[in-house]
């Protein structure tokens, strides 16, 4: 079984922590970071066993395998 790396974007909002898997487009949340994380992680696993179920992990194995990612942040005046 190949281990699947994901990447967790998390930001704050008013109250809460808002988390983002951006290689499946996979989102939860959480009152602290640690949940938002520990949520997204959960949220991402049933994900992929539902891709496995449906026999899409071909479609998202790539993303998920590969050790080279990069983030990049940027603004847009408007």
């Amino acid at each position: 079984m190949k281990t699947l790396e994901y990447t967790a974007v998390v930001w704050k909002e008013e109250k809460d922590y808002v988390s983002k898997c951006p290689e499946l487009g996979v989102a939860s949340c959480g009152d602290t970071f640690e949940e938002a994380v520990n949520n997204l992680k959960e949220s991402v696993e049933l994900y992929i066993e539902n891709a496995r179920e449906l026999n899409l992990m071909e479609d998202v194995e790539e993303s998920l395998t590969t050790k080279e990612k990069f983030t990049a942040s940027f603004e847009l005046v408007g």
